[in-house]
C-alpha cells in the first residue's frame, strides 16, 4: 500500500517531498521504501531522514530530474551507486549514517555542488576532481586518513572544505590552487606541518587547526587565538618553519625583539563574524493583518555550522536565558531557531490567522493541532501542573499563554507551501526542528514592541553564538518585503552587529 504522503505529493504533483518520523521509519523497517515513490519522476527535492533507512533502492535513478537528495540520519552502511545516473543533482546530504565507503561514480556528477557526508565511519573519498561545480564539502567527524583529492586548478568554484575531527596528517601542498578557498576546517586531525602554500589561499576567511600537533610553537599559539587573517601572515612569512632564520638570529637582540613583537601583535585575540548579501531566494514577506498582532519580525541565516552534543545543549541554554533576560519573558522578543535545509526553499511568510485556522505540528508535541486546540491543551496542562505542585505560578511555555488569551489572531511564519513553522510566542514546528545534524540555521526574532528590540536580541544570541562555535560565524541577511516584492528590511544591515572594541568580536561585511 502506498504511503499517504507519497499519494499526496501524486495527486498534488508535488516537486519536493519529505519522508520522515516513526510511521515511516517503521515502514521502512517492515517493507523498505514504497516503490511508488520513484514513480514521481517530477520530484526536483527528495529528504528521507531520521529513520531505519539501511539500503537505497536501484529505482532512484528513476528520479531523473532530483536536484537535491538528503538522506542524513539514517542507517546506510553503502550507498547505492545508481545515485551516480542523477545527472542534474546539485545537492547531496548523506550526514550522520553508517558509511564506510562511497562509489567512486560519485566523480560522473557533472552538476554536483555541496556533499555533506559528515558524521560517518569514512577512511577515504572519492576523487572529486571532475566535479568542477563542488563549492562545499563537508566530511568532518570521519575516519579520513588524507586529505580529499581536491587541490586542483580546474576546482575554480571550491569554497569551502570542513574535515574536522578526522585522522588527517598532513595538507597537500597543492591547496595553493584553491583559488576560490573561503573556508577550511581541520581542527582536531594529526597534522604536524602547515605548508607554506596555503597563504596562497588568497580568498580564506576561516581557517581553524587547532587541536592539531603542530611542531611550530608560534603557530600553535595562533591557531588557539583562532584569527585566521593573523594565521595567514604567519604562514605566508614562515612556512612550516620552526626556528628563526639565519637573517633573523645575525640582527642581535634588537632584531629579536622586533620578531618577538610582530608574533605578539599577531597573537592579540580576535572572534570574527562574516556577513554575507541576500539570497535572492529566500525573503519573509509580511502581511498587513500581522501588524496589529506581533508586528515586528527579524531574520538571517547562520551558515555552515557544526554541533556536538556539548554546544547543542549550550545554544538551546543561551536562548532560555536570553527568553528570561533581555526578551523580559518573551514579553519584548521571541526568539526562534529552525534547521534551515528543512525550510523546503522559496520564501517565507508572515502572517496572521484565526485560531481555527492556524494548523502546526508542535515541537516535540505529537499530532497536528490547530491554534485553537493547542491554546486549549496547554491551559489545561498548565492546569494540572498547578494543581499538582499546589502552586499559583505556571512553568514552561505554559507562562506565555496569557500573551495568546482573547486573541481574534494569532502570529504566525509559514514556509512555501503553506505549513506553520513557527507560533510565537509559544513554539515552533516540528517540521523544522534543529538536530545534531544540523549545519545551518534560520535565527527569527518576533516581538509586539520595536524593530530595534527584536535587532538588539539578534545582536546578542549572535555575539554569544561566536564563541560557542569555535569564535568564527558566517551570518547570511534575509529580506523583509511586503506582499508586492517591495523591500521593507534587511538583517543584518551596516547598523546591525556593532560591536564595542572590548568584546574582540572582527564584523567583515561583503
Amino acid at each position: 500500500m502506498a504511503w499517504p504522503e507519497v499519494l499526496t505529493a501524486q495527486n498534488e504533483n508535488r516537486h519536493e517531498i519529505i519522508l520522515t518520523g516513526r510511521e515511516i521509519s517503521n515502514s521502512i523497517s517492515r517493507n523498505g521504501v514504497d516503490p511508488t515513490l520513484f514513480t514521481l519522476v517530477n520530484l526536483n527535492y527528495l529528504n528521507i531522514h531520521s529513520t531505519g533507512l539501511e539500503t537505497l533502492p536501484d529505482a532512484i535513478e528513476k528520479l531523473h530530474n532530483l536536484q537535491t537528495l538528503v538522506l542524513h540520519s539514517n542507517k546506510l552502511a553503502t550507498l547505492n551507486s545508481k545515485v551516480a545516473g542523477l545527472d542534474k543533482l546539485k545537492i547531496l546530504d548523506l550526514s550522520g549514517n553508517l558509511l564506510h565507503e562511497l562509489p567512486d561514480t560519485l566523480s560522473d556528477l557533472s552538476q554536483l555542488v555541496t556533499v555533506n557526508v559528515s558524521n560517518n565511519q569514512l577512511n577515504s573519498l572519492p576523487k572529486f576532481r571532475t566535479n568542477s561545480k563542488l563549492a562545499v564539502i563537508d566530511a568532518s567527524n570521519n575516519n579520513l586518513g588524507a586529505f580529499p583529492d581536491v587541490c586542483h586548478p580546474e576546482m575554480v568554484s571550491l569554497a569551502e572544505i570542513r574535515c574536522s575531527n578526522n585522522k588527517i596528517a598532513e595538507l597537500p601542498n597543492a591547496i595553493g590552487a584553491l583559488s576560490s578557498l573561503k573556508v577550511l576546517l581541520v581542527n582536531s586531525n594529526e597534522i604536524k606541518e602547515v605548508p607554506g602554500e596555503l597563504a596562497k589561499c588568497g580568498k580564506l576567511k576561516d581557517l581553524n587547526l587547532k587541536e592539531n600537533p603542530i611542531a611550530d610553537r608560534r603557530l600553535l599559539k595562533l591557531m588557539t587565538q583562532g584569527h585566521t587573517k593573523k594565521i595567514i601572515d604567519y604562514i605566508k612569512q614562515h612556512g612550516v618553519t620552526t626556528t628563526v632564520s639565519t637573517e633573523t638570529t645575525n640582527k642581535g637582540k634588537k632584531g629579536k625583539r622586533a620578531v618577538d613583537d610582530e608574533v605578539g601583535a599577531l597573537t592579540e585575540s580576535l572572534y570574527k563574524v562574516s556577513i554575507n548579501h541576500c539570497n535572492d531566494n529566500l525573503s519573509v514577506i509580511v502581511h498587513e493583518n500581522v501588524k496589529s498582532i506581533r508586528p515586528h519580525l527579524i531574520a538571517c541565516l547562520v551558515l555552515n555550522v557544526t554541533f556536538t552534543e556539548e554546544i547543542f545543549k549550550k545554544f538551546i541554554q543561551l536562548q532560555t536565558k536570553l527568553h528570561d533576560t533581555l526578551c523580559e519573558k518573551r514579553n519584548v522578543a521571541t526568539i526562534a531557531t529552525h534547521d534551515a535545509e528543512k525550510l523546503l526553499g522559496g520564501n517565507l511568510v508572515y502572517t496572521a490567522l484565526p485560531p481555527n485556522d492556524l494548523r502546526i505540528k508542535p515541537l516535540n508535541g505529537g499530532q497536528e493541532l490547530t491554534g485553537a486546540q493547542l491554546f486549549k491543551k496547554l491551559q489545561l496542562e498548565a492546569e494540572n501542573l498547578r494543581k499538582e505542585k499546589k502552586r499559583n505560578t505556571y512553568s514552561g511555555i505554559h507562562k506565555y499563554l496569557y500573551m495568546l488569551e482573547g486573541k481574534s489572531l494569532y502570529a504566525c511564519l509559514t514556509n512555501t507551501t503553506g505549513d506553520v513553522i513557527s507560533f510565537p510566542p509559544i513554539t515552533n514546528s516540528e517540521l523544522t526542528k534543529m538536530t545534531m545534524s544540523t549545519t545551518s540555521l534560520l535565527i527569527e526574532v518576533t516581538g509586539a514592541g520595536s524593530q530595534g528590540a527584536c535587532k538588539k536580541v539578534a545582536d546578542t544570541l549572535i555575539k554569544e553564538m561566536v564563541p560557542l562555535f569555535g569564535g568564527s560565524l558566517t551570518i547570511q541577511q534575509v529580506k523583509n518585503v511586503d506582499v508586492d516584492g517591495n523591500l521593507k528590511s534587511v538583517y543584518p544591515s551596516r547598523t546591525d552587529l556593532v560591536f564595542d572594541d572590548n568584546s574582540g568580536i572582527a564584523v567583515l561585511r561583503e
